[in-house]
């Protein structure tokens, strides 16, 4: 249970988590009551366990009940919570090998732009042509060394700890209906024959929601902020041009599906965070059609 601000307890320095030392925590699991930061922390039916002892049923010899060890947002636990973020990785990975081998001509065919003619596939192509495909695979496709290096790196960094407490359903849920969002707007927003690709709309969405879970947590959120800050400053400076749309258009979704997930009544937790994410998606197809009005 939480201390209560102010009490004595909170005064003294609080306990690292046992798995990772440098996170203080002031919660414990409730069957071997060794603190845990929120990324060990999977919701019981009586406070939070910590993955060892779901995992051996607190050394009854016993697997635990399946039905109560959950994550913070309400998914399965599972051996591998990075799962989702590695093969994401590995697919974005893979999908930059393809355009480094197959060129100009592969990336022209798959990277978002509204309407325009192509000269590498000879005719017009787009969204608004029908492609609407392009407002997925352009999320993993990347631009160059720095760019995927840098969007691997953050979906790393920010994603491992977000499926870990969130759960891979809705971790997924999260990062292509941000990504989603990102594209939406990009599309709705940005000129036509302008190309954009990266997984960035998706990578802002994990941040967005990375805060609310810091929130809830009562962490300090300084270190998300001041790296947010930097993002935003490189995303509105002309001479890296870079498409702030789906920078923002990621960073929205990612909240409001965030909290969703992470502040969902536990009567009907996933019908609140599903509802919320068809509701987004509601929107983002009302705006892409909107675009495709406009430009045919």
């Amino acid at each position: 249970m939480d201390q209560a601000p102010g009490s004595p307890q909170q005064e003294q320095s609080l306990p690292g988590c046992y798995r990772h030392p440098d996170r203080e925590t002031g919660i414990r699991c409730t069957r071997c009551e060794r603190p845990i930061c929120p990324e060990c922390m999977i919701s019981a039916s009586v406070g939070f366990q910590c993955p060892d002892c779901v995992r051996t049923g607190s050394g009854t010899g016993h697997a635990p009940d399946a039905a109560t060890p959950r994550t913070l947002a309400g998914g399965t636990v599972t051996s591998d919570p990075r799962l989702i973020t590695k093969i994401l990785i590995g697919l974005c990975l893979a999908a930059y090998l393809v355009q480094l081998s197959v060129g100009d001509r592969f990336t022209d065919s798959f990277d978002l732009i509204g309407r325009a003619y192509v000269p590498l596939l000879g005719g017009v192509e787009g969204v608004a042509e029908g492609q609407w495909y392009r407002l997925l695979t352009v999320m993993f496709l990347h631009g160059g060394y720095i760019h995927i290096i840098f969007n691997m790196l953050s979906l790393w960094w920010i994603g491992g700890p977000l499926e870990a407490a969130l759960g891979r359903a809705r971790y997924l849920t999260l990062y292509f209906v941000s990504g989603l969002a990102g594209s939406a707007l990009t599309y709705l927003l940005a000129a036509p024959n302008q190309p954009s690709l990266g997984a960035s709309g998706a990578i802002f969405g994990l941040f967005g929601a990375t805060g609310v879970l810091m929130r809830h947590r009562n962490y300090d959120l300084r270190p998300i902020i001041a790296l947010l800050v930097i993002n935003l400053i490189f995303t509105f400076n002309p001479s890296f041009n870079i498409s702030w749309q789906a920078h923002i258009g990621g960073l929205v979704g990612g909240i409001v599906i965030g909290y969703a997930m992470i502040h969902a009544p536990r009567e009907h937790r996933a019908l609140v965070q599903y509802g919320t994410c068809a509701i987004v998606l509601v929107v983002l197809v009302a705006m892409t059609l909107l675009r495709t009005a406009q430009l045919t």
